[in-house]
């Protein structure tokens, strides 16, 4: 099982629920944890449920929301505090010190910091990062309509103070209206539909994927599912 951090002030459940639907549609198991202040997925993610934590299952995703620990989320499941969840993957949306620390951020499979450019993005994403007291490995995903070297040395300015370790490579999506459309889109109809997004939005995904896959040995399959993705097949 990979455990894998989304950290950052920036909106990022769509991003992670699309992620989250080519991997299941790879025959992968995968729980999405929205961790965040605001719960977005209990409004983006269909679910019959009314209470203020519960697991729903959405186009063969398992997302947990309300629960802001790992041993609650396991007694709802009915299990064991010290059984294994049967996931391939868990994917954690983090926009907080506090879970930071409670969903073991720092000895994750893989972590990304996810932020656009805008001010609030940048510095609350800072603010989460601040009090990690043991040196953490990250890599870059992006959001920008233009992306410029200037914008990326102030990103590096901004968080010397942190203890981030920076990965030499960085995941860019376009910030293109665009993408922005057919997510608004796909939410209204409540469903998960690739087609429309732009070719670039396209790639960008498709690569995070192969990231967070890494050793993964069907990973060759990855551009024959999205196309059947697009297809609605």
């Amino acid at each position: 099982m990979k455990t894998v951090g989304f950290i950052g002030a920036y909106d990022k459940i769509d991003l992670i629920i699309y992620i989250a639907r080519i991997l299941t549609a790879m025959g992968r198991k995968v729980l999405v944890i929205d961790t965040t202040t605001l719960q977005k997925a209990k409004y983006v993610v269909p679910a019959i449920s009314n209470a203020k934590a519960y697991v729903t299952n959405f186009e063969d995703i398992d997302v947990a929301v309300g629960f802001y620990n790992v041993p609650s989320i396991k007694a709802y499941m009915g299990m064991p505090e010290h059984a294994s969840f049967d996931y391939d993957y868990i994917f954690l949306d983090i926009d907080s010190p506090e879970c930071i620390g409670v969903f073991g951020i720092p000895t994750a499979t893989k972590n990304y910091f996810v932020s656009g450019f805008d001010t609030y993005s940048i510095k609350r994403g800072m603010e989460i990062l601040a009090p990690i007291e043991e040196p953490i490995l990250l890599k870059k995903v992006l959001f920008s309509r233009n992306i410029t070297k200037e914008e990326d040395d102030y990103l590096n300015y901004i968080s010397l103070g942190a203890k981030v370790m920076w990965d030499e490579e960085k995941i860019y999506f376009p910030f293109e209206q665009g993408d922005q459309t057919t997510i608004m889109e796909n939410q209204r109809v409540e469903k998960i539909k690739l087609k429309k997004l732009t070719p670039l939005y396209k790639e960008s995904l498709q690569y995070l994927v192969t990231d967070i896959m890494e050793n993964d040995s069907e990973g060759v399959n990855l551009r024959k599912v999205f196309k059947q993705l697009e297809k609605g097949v």
